[in-house]
């Protein structure tokens, strides 16, 4: 999972949403799902790693398949081996190009993510 630019000091980060129409979007939460069901091989499992119930982490794959010309996510039922969830080459490349605009943004705003986090006051959060 990415976080652009932390800090070494802070927690600033920038996260990236991209809106396409009023049909589809691509964010952080779904291509962290896509990572985590690239490195875990299980829809469930990246579910879990996110706090998210399985059927919540099924419905944004079924959004993200629908949303491109081919499928993101390749699942396999249960069986004698159990099931399984791999990225497709299509997810593969789309979590890619996500990834590379999310760090181009990054760096593009870097100056005045710097310029507005010293603007900020020095009181501690949560008071």
């Amino acid at each position: 999972m990415s976080d652009l630019m932390p800090s070494p000091d802070s927690d600033t980060r920038l996260r990236m949403r991209i809106l396409f129409g009023d049909s589809a979007m691509l964010g952080p939460g779904k291509a962290d799902l896509l990572e985590l069901i690239r490195d875990t091989g299980s829809i469930a499992a990246a579910g879990r790693a996110m706090s998210m119930s399985y059927k919540r982490a099924w419905s944004l794959v079924e959004e993200m398949n629908a949303a491109f010309r081919a499928p993101l996510v390749a699942r396999s039922r249960g069986g004698t081996k159990g099931g399984g969830a791999l990225l497709t080459e299509a997810g593969e490349t789309v979590l890619g190009h996500y990834r590379n605009a999310e760090a181009a943004a990054a760096r593009a705003a870097a100056k005045d993510i710097a310029a507005l986090r010293a603007m900020l006051s020095d009181i501690p959060s949560g008071k």
